[in-house]
């Protein structure tokens, strides 16, 4: 493991496993913030191309940068919670090995928590809204300024990756390594149920490239999903059936756009039949055949240009 000298104030934590372009264009994003005052931690999960060798010659060429090899893979998860054990920064935050950093990224964040803790406002971690790459092209996240406990019910509305003091990830338990998905958003609700709401800063300094590889094991695999949200579920014994019912519509949204199979619309009102439950459904399938509809403009324009 390569390691540097002085203190950071911010840890930035990177799994990573045979990407190596990506991740190349990722670490940069880093090195260029605005905010020199961080580390980069990244986990070399066990990859089998030349990642091993370009992170062991960056460690010689930035102290800021620390590294981790895996011989045999552990999973993202893990290697988040052996970079957030290993980090000595104040403040903690993640980036996947195939995403960017905007150059004001940490710059930003440091700035408006200070701020928000002189002024004795309290916020347990902080988002972004993101910049989306997606074959269509480019768009804008629309995020909320405050995120709840009960928003994240609805969908995971802060994103994947959260800025917070290093402390809180380590109190609420770190990512659960047993989870099949959703670990962010696990994640997430643990941290906003424990320490408050989550404030946005509300520029796109996070850039995800939403495509359609392979290796996108959770947009693929709806059986890894449904066992995330029973697993969720469980931790939140305290939780109403309408609470567990809205949870379970993330199941079912657009963003995954699997199936509906009348299992799981039996499943669904098995957690409450009420009005509202229908209402609920309704609207989550409304939405379901706009953005379907949507896509398939988007591609007959596209083949048409």
């Amino acid at each position: 493991m390569c390691s540097a000298l002085n203190a950071p104030v911010v840890s930035v934590f990177m799994p990573t496993k045979d990407r190596l372009l990506q991740l190349q264009s990722a670490v940069q994003s880093v090195l260029a913030q605005t905010y020199s005052a961080f580390e980069l931690i990244i986990v070399n999960d066990g990859s089998s191309d030349s990642t091993a060798d370009y992170l062991n010659e960056l460690c010689t060429l930035d102290s800021r940068v620390r590294v981790v090899h895996h011989v045999k893979p552990a999973g993202a998860p893990a290697c988040r919670n052996q970079a957030l054990r290993l980090a000595r920064g104040i403040w903690a935050t993640g980036l996947d090995d195939d995403d960017e950093f905007k150059p004001g990224r940490l710059e930003a964040f440091v700035t408006y928590a200070t701020m928000l803790e002189r002024h004795h406002v309290s916020f347990s971690a902080l988002y972004s809204q993101d910049e989306v790459i997606e074959p269509q092209g480019r768009r804008l996240t629309r995020k909320e300024s405050c995120v709840h406990f009960e928003n994240l019910l609805m969908h995971n509305c802060i994103g994947n990756q959260i800025f917070a003091r290093r402390e809180v990830f380590l109190e609420i338990g770190l990512y659960d390594e047993k989870l099949p998905a959703w670990q962010d958003l696990d994640l997430n609700m643990r941290i906003v149920s424990t320490f408050g709401p989550a404030l946005l800063v509300d520029a796109p300094y996070y850039v995800f490239y939403n495509d359609e590889r392979p290796d996108r094991i959770s947009r693929k695999r709806k059986t890894l999903i449904l066992d995330a949200y029973w697993c969720i579920s469980k931790k939140w014994p305290q939780l109403s059936d309408r609470a567990r019912q809205t949870l379970y519509l993330q199941t079912l949204s657009s963003y995954y756009g699997f199936p509906i199979s009348a299992q799981d619309v039996s499943t669904y009102f098995k957690l409450s039949i009420k009005p509202s439950s229908i209402v609920r459904l309704g609207h989550l399938l409304i939405e379901r055949f706009r953005v379907t509809s949507a896509a398939r403009c988007r591609r007959r324009t596209l083949k048409q240009g």
